[in-house]
């Protein structure tokens, strides 16, 4: 079994044991986020932007503070598009194994690289999609205490193991549901196949008859179904 056979059965397991999580929006709702980790790159984001502006889709991305502090015009270009942004740490560490004051610096950084990249006020990037998608019940009750909403995910095609093109687009158009949240790569891992994979895949997807939302919408939905 590939490692990618198992993320549906992680998120049918995981969606009902920690429901404070995001992990997709409305299923009667024709709609879905597209949401990128690991960015931004200085080649292959500025690549995916030109598909997302070809096609006027809204995305998400989740950024490393490492990242952004790297490449501040690509960053500032990605909110200039109206893009959602979130956080993913400062450099990628695992959030169960940092300290409590470690994790808080860790998004407090990233904060201010968007801010000094983007001038994006903290306030308004408090989305949080841990590394690898590891986190505890101890890790949740921080982001509550600081005021952060974790995000997860309902399709992960293993894009950053480059499994190609079409096996990624085939892994999405597989499993993808009203609703869905779907995790892709523009950073160093799997970022060197994300343009190409979205060029294929929002055409797909626009066939079928969805719409293209951001992770606020998907929360906002959320917020009306409970």
């Amino acid at each position: 079994m590939q490692l990618a056979d198992l993320f549906p059965i992680c998120y049918q397991v995981l969606k009902p044991a920690f429901p404070n999580c995001l992990w997709d929006g409305d299923r009667n709702s024709k709609v879905v986020a597209l949401t990128f980790d690991d960015g931004p790159h200085p080649e292959y984001t500025p690549q995916l932007l030109a598909v997302l502006d070809y096609y006027n889709i809204p995305a998400s991305f989740f950024w490393l503070g490492a990242c952004v502090n790297r490449s501040p015009k690509i960053a500032k270009e990605v909110c200039d598009r109206g893009h959602w942004i979130g956080l993913h740490g400062y450099d990628h560490q695992n959030f169960p194994l940092l300290s409590a004051t470690d994790l808080k610096h860790s998004l407090e950084r990233t904060q201010a690289a968007i801010y000094n990249a983007c001038h994006l006020h903290p306030d308004k990037v408090r989305d949080v999609r841990p590394p690898n998608g590891l986190f505890t019940p101890t890790t949740l009750s921080l982001f509550r205490q600081w005021s952060y909403r974790p995000v997860m995910w309902s399709v992960v095609p293993e894009d950053w193991v480059r499994p190609g093109v079409p096996t990624v687009v085939q892994r999405i158009l597989q499993q993808v549901k009203n609703g869905s949240l779907i995790v892709l790569h523009d950073g160093a891992c799997g970022g060197q196949d994300v343009a190409a994979t979205t060029q294929v895949l929002i055409p797909r997807l626009l066939q079928q008859g969805y719409q293209f939302v951001t992770v606020e919408t998907l929360w906002q939905q959320e917020l009306r179904i409970y």
